[in-house]
C-alpha cells in the first residue's frame, strides 16, 4: 500500500467512531420513548410502590435533616375506598373525566378566562395529566424547566389515556395524590385526619379532601379554614349534580 493511500485512510477510520456516537445519540429518543411506554404498560397491573412525587419529598427532608420525616402512603383498590372519594375528587378536579382523552380543552379555556380576570389561581388540568406529573415528574423548576416538564407530562397523558382504562386512571391518581405534606392517597389521608379507613369515609369527610388539592400544603382538612369549608360545600353539590356513586358506573 502506498504512503498516500495509507493517508487516505486515516480519516475514514477517525470518522467511524464518530458515525456510531451520531448513531447512538439518534437511538436515545427511541429508547427513552420505550421505557416510558413499558413503564406505563407495567404499572396498568402493578400498583406502584411509590410516585416520583413521594420519592422527592423524602429526599428533600433527608438533605434538610428531617430524619424523622416519613412518606406516609398506604395503596387502596378502588373497591377498598368509599365511593364518595373518587367522586369528589371528580367533582372537584375533572367533572368531564369519563367523556375526555385526556385532555379538557373546555376546562383549559375557561381557566385562562378566569385567570386573565384576577382572583385565584386556577389551571385546567385533568386528573390524567395530574397523575402523569405526580407519578413520574416533579413540581416546581424555572421557566424552561416548567415547560420541558409540561411537555413531558404530555406524554405520559397520552400514554396513560391510551393504555389503561378509566378505573384505573381514577384508582391511581386517588392513590397518589398529596392530601397534605407527606400525605399520599387517600388510606393514608383517612387514617392522618380522621383516624378512619378510607372505605368509612362520609361524602362530607371526600369533599374535605378533595377541596386542600389546589395546594395541599397550604390547607388543611383536618381543620378546615373558610375557603376549604366553602369550596367543600360547593364539591359536594357536584357530586351531586354528576350522579353521586352512579358515576362511576359510566367508567366501566
Amino acid at each position: 500500500m502506498s504512503q498516500a493511500q495509507a493517508e487516505g485512510q486515516i480519516p475514514a477510520a477517525r470518522r467511524r467512531p464518530v458515525r456510531r456516537w451520531l448513531r447512538r445519540l439518534l437511538l436515545l429518543p427511541l429508547c427513552l420513548a420505550l421505557f416510558t411506554v413499558l413503564q406505563v404498560v407495567v404499572l396498568r397491573f402493578v400498583d406502584p410502590p411509590f410516585s416520583s412525587f413521594m420519592a422527592i419529598r423524602q429526599v428533600e427532608a433527608w438533605l434538610h435533616g428531617e430524619t424523622e420525616f416519613r412518606v406516609a402512603y398506604d395503596w387502596r383498590d378502588l373497591e377498598q375506598m368509599a365511593p364518595g372519594l373518587p367522586v369528589a375528587l371528580i367533582a372537584a378536579e375533572d367533572q368531564n373525566f369519563a367523556r375526555h382523552s385526556g385532555f379538557d380543552l373546555e376546562a383549559i379555556e375557561q381557566a385562562r378566562r378566569r385567570n386573565e380576570r384576577g382572583g385565584r389561581l386556577r389551571g385546567g388540568s385533568t386528573i390524567s395529566q395530574q397523575l402523569a406529573k405526580n407519578l413520574f415528574l416533579w413540581q416546581g423548576g424555572s421557566a424552561p424547566s416548567r415547560w420541558v416538564r409540561k411537555g413531558i407530562e404530555t406524554w405520559y397523558t397520552m400514554l396513560i389515556e391510551l393504555i389503561w382504562p378509566k378505573r384505573r386512571i381514577l384508582e391511581a391518581y386517588a392513590n397518589v395524590a398529596e392530601f397534605g405534606d407527606g400525605v399520599y392517597g387517600a388510606q393514608a389521608a383517612a387514617r392522618r385526619y380522621f383516624g378512619r379507613d378510607a372505605s368509612r369515609l362520609t361524602d362530607a369527610q371526600s369533599a374535605r379532601l378533595a377541596a386542600v388539592l389546589p395546594s395541599p400544603k397550604r390547607y388543611s382538612a383536618a381543620s378546615p379554614g373558610p375557603y376549604v369549608q366553602r369550596r367543600a360545600r360547593a364539591i359536594e353539590r357536584n357530586m351531586r349534580q354528576i350522579g353521586g356513586p352512579a358515576y362511576l358506573q359510566a367508567l366501566d
